[in-house]
């Protein structure tokens, strides 16, 4: 088992959650507008979701390891060149960041699961990320691959729970943070765009 891999995948993991996407985002307005609970709510759905997209790879890809090195070694490339579009994508879009809950309408806790956990499951973009992500950073020689992947899979899930729920707890003091420092989209931006130049590389070499 080599650790410095779980370890590698762990630290871009913590700097994706960290840098601002429509899920992390959706968390701050909710819990800026109806408070932290309803934050924590949409976390702990957007989350579980990745129960499913963990599975689906897991078995899906573990099969393809199986009958096709050559057909494995493809999938490694395209998600290589999948992060960096995603780079690029990034590298296009503006860096302000815009703290507006005044459209978010007010549901029930058990609504805001219900939706964190259907807007992760059917988000295709999930699936090819987690396709794209995860095979880079398989980490045994001797354990089943099955199980390398939901290990990777639980470790996301849960650095991921960790930083939601904290954006969710702090809410208030990131959006008045992001109002004062307006260079802070800037930051995270480049740091988006680092972490998948940075993945990408590291599953191709």
């Amino acid at each position: 088992m080599n650790i410095d891999i779980l370890l590698s995948f762990m630290l871009a993991t913590a700097a994706l959650a960290i840098s601002p996407g429509p899920d992390n985002i959706y968390v701050l307005m909710q819990s800026v507008t109806h408070g932290r609970k309803y934050g924590l709510a949409t976390v702990f759905g957007l989350i579980s979701g990745c129960i499913i997209h963990t599975t689906l790879l897991a078995f899906g890809v573990s099969a393809i390891i199986k009958n096709s090195e050559t057909l494995f070694f493809s999938i490694k490339v395209f998600g290589a060149l999948y992060l960096l579009y995603l780079a690029y994508q990034v590298f296009r879009s503006p860096s302000d960041l815009t703290i507006s809950g005044k459209s978010i309408p007010k549901k029930t806790l058990g609504q805001l699961y219900k939706q964190g956990f259907i807007m992760n499951v059917l988000n295709p973009k999930v699936s090819i990320f987690f396709l794209a992500f995860f095979p880079g950073f398989l980490f045994s020689d001797t354990m089943s691959t099955v199980w390398q992947f939901y290990v990777l899979g639980f470790i996301f899930m849960g650095v991921s729970l960790l930083i939601f729920s904290a954006i969710a707890i702090l809410a208030g003091s990131i959006s008045t943070y992001i109002k004062l420092h307006k260079q802070i989209g800037l930051f995270l931006k480049w740091l988006q765009i680092i972490v998948f130049i940075g993945i990408a590389i590291l599953i191709l070499v």
